[in-house]
């Protein structure tokens, strides 16, 4: 629900979203990888089937609590700002940075990332024809 929206968009619907991350080095790894997508996979995947049946509103929405006391957990708010896809790309992005400086940071993992990787993007695709990119 995008509470600020003039039209349709402000009622409750849905997407069927699809994540791109782009991830660079500046050499492969012995696998001849930049990051083993299993890798991408455990840090992104909980994250994101969250979102799956969820319904993603503005926290100051006349109508969120009411959302949020209905459905819990399967409501998500976004403190004071619309889940457009451009904030969405952002939650992902920022979610996923996290993540894997973690990951790389600990040295008991089963599939290790080497220090050269950096996420360059996440572009969050609404349609097949429109999406939003979200970079630092």
């Amino acid at each position: 629900m995008l509470s600020k929206h003039p039209d349709k968009c402000r009622f409750p619907h849905g997407h069927t979203r699809k994540v791109e991350c782009v991830f660079s080095a500046e050499t492969l790894d012995q696998n001849e990888m930049v990051c083993d997508f299993k890798v991408v996979k455990g840090l992104v995947g909980e994250f994101l089937e969250r979102y799956d049946h969820a319904l993603c509103m503005n926290t100051d929405d006349p109508e969120y609590a009411h959302f949020k006391a209905a459905y819990g957990d399967r409501v998500i708010g976004f403190a004071s700002q619309d889940p457009s896809t451009e904030v969405l790309a952002r939650a992902i992005y920022e979610h996923l940075a996290e993540r894997l400086s973690g990951h790389i940071a600990d040295p008991g993992v089963e599939y290790p990332v080497r220090e050269c990787v950096r996420l360059e993007k996440v572009r969050l695709w609404e349609t097949s024809s429109s999406w939003a990119e979200y970079w630092e």
